[in-house]
Order: C-alpha cells, then structure tokens, then sequence
C-alpha cells in the first residue's frame, strides 16, 4: 500500500487546516506559517518523544515540509469562495489524514517493540496531536476532545495494529479505509462521546438556592 501518497493528502490537510484556522484568527502569513507546519508535525514530533525515536527524523521529511508550505501559501492566496469549497470536503481529507498517520504511528511503535498501551498512545498523538497543539496556539478549545467523535478512531487504529490483527497490506488498507469511513460517520451524523457539564449543573443550583 502506498502510504507516501495517503501521508502526503495527510500533510496538506492538516497544513491547511492549520494556515486556515489561522486566518479566522486573523494571524499574519507567519502565524499562518507556524499553525499550519504544527499541524501537520506536530503530531509526528510528540509521537517520536513518546516512544524514543530521535526528534532529528524530523528534518529528514524534507519533500513533505515543501509540501506543506506550497498548500499554505496556496491557501493563504486564494479567493475566499475557494476557501469554502476547501471545507466542505475537509471532513473528508481531514478522515484521510487521521487514518495514515494514526496508523503510521502504530505501526512506528510496534517496530519498537512497546507494549500496546503506548502503540495505541502513539496511534493517537500521531494523528491529532497536531490538531491540539494548532487549537492551544489559536486559544481555542482543542475540538478533537469536545467535537464529533475522532481520537476514538485514532485508539482503534493503534489497538488494531498492536493486537498484530493487521499487519500485512491489504489488512492495513482494509483498517485505514475503515477508519476513514468511521470518521465521516461520526461526521455525518454527529456522533459524540457522553459528557457531563459542571458549568450547567452549578447554574442550575445557584438559581435554585436563589429561588
């Protein structure tokens, strides 16, 4: 299976998801910069501190680093009405990206030999670790832990590959198409994980002692 090719779709979603998040923010072309390369590396670089690979592995993805910023000065050029085309099939893209790299990151730490709470650790940082470094850094709250179900697909695609249940190419083209199709359900029909909210609970029983 070609992961290149589904890393590289990766690399610019996650790219231009960061450049576009920080034009909401209205950052300059620097900040857009900054956003969109912790985007899309972000996730890679906690992942290497997580199971000991050398963070220097880093600057050896010289091709996806020229990628990444050729999207975001795409992006950071375009028509605004381009913009908008870009995300109605960011979901998509986005499904794609979260699928190789969660993958690619479990398949890194199985190499290592770690146990299967740290492969499907990696899985997970490596695939939205990115996407929460970009949120903290727009001063927003991080929408992989609050939005639609995601970094349960991530854990699911670590657990796949630690337990050895996919290992050859067409296994792991099975599981990255699952994922993908996984994530644009929880898209599609807003799947969410339970939540307790404290803010309206302790509302509710100050108006009541108020009353």
């Amino acid at each position: 299976m070609n992961w290149e090719l589904f890393s590289i779709i990766g690399t610019i979603a996650f790219a231009v998801s960061g450049a576009i998040v920080a034009m909401e923010e209205e950052y300059d072309i620097l900040g857009v910069y900054v956003l969109g390369l912790v985007t899309a590396f972000g996730g890679g670089i906690i992942r290497n501190l997580l199971i000991g690979k050398p963070i220097v592995l880093l600057w050896e993805q010289g091709v996806y680093f020229q990628i990444a910023l050729f999207a975001m000065t795409l992006v950071f050029f375009l028509p605004v009405k381009f913009i908008r085309l870009w995300k109605t099939w960011e979901a998509f893209f986005d499904a794609i990206g979260l699928a190789a790299f969660s993958i690619q990151g479990a398949i890194y730490a199985t190499n290592m030999g770690h146990p299967l709470s740290a492969i499907i650790v990696a899985a997970v940082l490596t695939g939205i670790g990115g996407g929460i470094v970009r949120d903290v850094l727009a001063g927003r709250k991080p929408l992989v832990l609050k939005d639609e179900i995601y970094a349960v697909w991530g854990m699911l695609a670590g657990a796949v590959v630690g337990l050895g249940w996919s290992q050859g190419t067409w296994q792991l083209a099975v599981l990255f198409c699952i994922i993908i199709i996984l994530r644009m359900f929880s898209v599609n029909y807003k799947w969410k994980l339970p939540k307790r909210s404290l803010r309206e609970a302790m509302s509710e029983s100050v108006h009541r002692s108020d009353s």
